[in-house]
């Protein structure tokens, strides 16, 4: 595999794991006021997903680019 195959496939990793947060996030909020306690827990998990998609995918890009 290539650099940018194997990036392409991380990226397809990272964001099933962004989709994932992002519904953990969404499934918190309409148990509120329960659980309340995991709020920022939650949302830091899913800001670390998402920053984690975006900067693999800027790197694709400069790959894609060279």
């Amino acid at each position: 595999m290539t650099d940018i195959e194997t990036l392409r496939a991380e990226i397809r990793k990272l964001s099933a794991k962004a989709t994932n947060a992002k519904m953990n996030l969404h499934d918190l909020s309409e148990e509120l006021p329960v659980n309340w306690t995991s709020i920022m827990q939650v949302a830091q998990a899913t800001y670390d997903a998402y920053a984690a998609l975006t900067a693999a995918r800027e790197k694709l890009k400069e790959l894609e680019a060279a």
